[in-house]
């Protein structure tokens, strides 16, 4: 039988149901109020309620900001139909070119030469007396120049 008919249900009327609505909760199953707050809710007036205006804050967007709604959702669009199909073939060319042998020479001698001072063994070297070729003039000879 088709609910959703109730023509059906007319000739019917032992075999029909008709939904019925639930029965209210019994007075023991509500929920229990405090006295205080019922002797409250007995005594309110709603004369005593202040007065107060409405109103609503509805803040419309402005032109700009539907300028730039519009934009996006056009930009969007136009992600979202875009053909692959129109694009062109490209050949990519890479321009890296390699270092000719003279940069690599010089590459080379600069990285000897810095792992050479970097790596350099100060017990390799031998021990050597310094010896003065200019010495100083004692003060003998300072004072018979000044008396010449």
């Amino acid at each position: 039988m088709d609910w959703s008919r109730p023509s059906q249900c007319i000739g019917q009327m032992s075999s029909c149901a008709v939904p019925v609505a639930p029965a209210p909760p019994a007075l023991k199953d509500l929920p229990k109020v405090a006295g205080d707050l019922k002797s409250e809710l007995e005594g309110f007036s709603s004369s005593k309620l202040k007065n107060a205006e409405t109103q609503e804050k509805i803040v419309l967007p402005s032109a700009e900001d539907l300028a730039a709604e519009k934009t996006e959702k056009a930009l969007i669009e136009g992600i979202a139909k875009f053909d692959p199909a129109k694009l062109k073939h490209t050949e990519t060319q890479e321009k890296n070119p390699l270092p000719d042998k003279d940069v690599i020479e010089q590459e080379k001698a600069q990285s000897n030469l810095l792992s050479g001072i970097e790596n350099f063994d100060s017990t390799k070297l031998k021990h050597a007396e310094t010896q003065e070729k200019n010495p100083l003039p004692t003060k003998e000879v300072i004072d018979q120049e000044k008396s010449a």
